[in-house]
């Protein structure tokens, strides 16, 4: 009997946390399949930031290898970040084409970004960039799904479209290992009842569980979705 390969997901966040608190249950669970996971960050995080030190930045780094490990993904490191919250500043088509570069390297199978219609610039410009880079002349993409960010997602009050889930992703056996990857960027953490508070994270995915008969759960966002 010849096994079956695992799939090749790509993960494109716009910030290092993102990942996990957008998809971490769901990264554990690709792992735990076998799957091959990749994630790449825009930008650093928190350079934009008033209270900003050097400092922050290698706190940031050890805190999403730290999730790197218990999540068991691969963070593709890139040479040079573009600005932190101010991606606008970049030429769209740069950004493009560093994810297109990644997406003929790795030639995934599942692409995971933002929703498109969050707060956060970043975010928005991370997922364009995304749906842009992935057009439908690509052989191999079976699916492209957006994640809830709490802060981001939440917060935008007047939107276009809402983040309206239709795909759901049971992480009950994996809520602890996201649970401890949260941790790890303790330091992004907000105090509940903030909704990025490790408590608001959890209620949530416990929120979008019960929706479905679950103890936890992810929700995405289905962009496109090619059945071959």
């Amino acid at each position: 009997m010849v096994k079956k390969k695992g799939k090749k997901v790509l993960i494109c966040v716009a910030h290092p946390d993102d990942e996990t608190i957008g998809c971490g249950g769901t990264i554990a669970k690709h792992v735990s399949l076998g799957d091959k996971v990749y994630c790449v960050a825009m930008t650093d995080g928190v350079s934009s930031r008033d209270s900003y030190k050097t400092k922050d930045i290698k706190i940031r780094e050890s805190s999403k290898n730290k999730a790197e490990k218990i999540l068991g993904f691969k963070w593709i490191e890139l040479k040079k970040k573009f600005p932190d919250n101010q991606m606008d500043d970049v030429k769209f088509l740069k950004i493009v084409k560093l994810i297109e570069k990644l997406k003929n390297k790795i030639k995934p199978s599942v692409v995971y970004t933002h929703f498109p219609e969050d707060l956060n610039i970043d975010h928005r410009i991370t997922a364009e960039a995304t749906l842009t880079a992935f057009r439908p002349f690509v052989k191999n993409l079976d699916m492209i799904l957006a994640f809830e960010i709490p802060s981001a997602t939440d917060y935008r009050y007047y939107k276009k479209k809402i983040f309206n889930p239709n795909y759901i992703n049971d992480i009950s056996k994996f809520w602890n290992l996201k649970k401890k990857a949260l941790i790890a960027y303790k330091q992004e953490l907000k105090k509940y009842p903030n909704s990025r508070s490790l408590k608001g994270i959890e209620i949530l995915s416990k929120y979008r569980g019960s929706q479905n008969s679950l103890k936890f759960a992810e929700s995405f966002v289905i962009l496109k979705k090619i059945n071959r």
